[in-house]
């Protein structure tokens, strides 16, 4: 089974407190790189792989999806999806995505947001998602950067003269890592930028579009603190079609 971290009092605590949970697609500095990306969803049947609070599914369906599946293994997560939703064409289920089953092609889009790093079996996942489209749909995902995640002890190193440097060690040494972020160990599943490519080629995905995200100059201007993001990219930002 998937870690269920969201599940964690503490854990939830904190995560729902980050601008992005607050203030929704609006507060993730990231959200016009995805949507961007996004093909037309006009009377589409969409699948949300990992939809938390359900801001995704519930901008997929405003853009014109006919219907919307999110699925979270959290509890937590659907029930706040739940109660901020009223649309009878999206469904939340809660999900466990490594043992996940979906009928052959019952959807014509796949999108999911900062998932696909807690997840083990990612080869698997993407066979299941691939057989679940129809031909020529898309999917769209992001993850937490690979030279992001790398490093055994992620953490900014100031040097002597106050620059900050992120850390990629163990980039070839693949598999868990544990970081403290609002609980302590939470697990998480390095993967190199070409395991995770490949593993799209490998299932039959066409690469459409790759973006390593970092921030614009009027997103600094707005929030400052976006300016280290310059420093190492955070997310990897992938579009591929069946």
């Amino acid at each position: 089974m998937a870690q269920n971290i969201y599940d964690n009092s503490d854990f939830f605590k904190g995560y729902s407190q980050l601008p992005r949970q607050v203030h929704g697609l609006a507060g993730a500095p990231e959200w016009p790189a995805i949507a961007a990306m996004l093909p037309d969803v006009t009377d589409r049947r969409v699948v949300d792989l990992g939809c938390g609070f359900g801001w995704a599914s519930r901008y997929l369906r405003e853009a014109g999806a006919r219907s919307v599946l999110g699925l979270d293994v959290s509890q937590n997560m659907i029930a706040r999806a739940r109660a901020d939703t009223d649309d009878a064409a999206i469904d939340y289920r809660i999900a466990d995505l490594e043992t996940l089953e979906l009928p052959g092609g019952a959807f014509d889009f796949a999108f999911s947001a900062l998932t696909f790093h807690y997840i083990r079996d990612f080869d698997r996942l993407v066979r299941t998602i691939h057989g679940a489209l129809t031909p020529g749909a898309h999917f769209v995902f992001t993850i937490e950067h690979p030279v992001f995640m790398a490093a055994m002890r992620p953490r900014w190193l100031p040097d002597e003269d106050g620059h900050k440097t992120w850390p990629v060690n163990c980039y070839a040494m693949e598999g868990e890592r544990r970081t403290d972020w609002f609980a302590r160990g939470v697990l998480k599943y390095h993967r190199t930028m070409a395991t995770t490519l490949n593993a799209l080629i490998g299932r039959g995905f066409a690469l459409r579009e790759i973006r390593e995200f970092a921030p614009t100059e009027a997103q600094i201007a707005q929030m400052p603190e976006l300016a280290e993001e310059l420093e190492r990219p955070m997310m990897l930002l992938v579009s591929a079609q069946r």
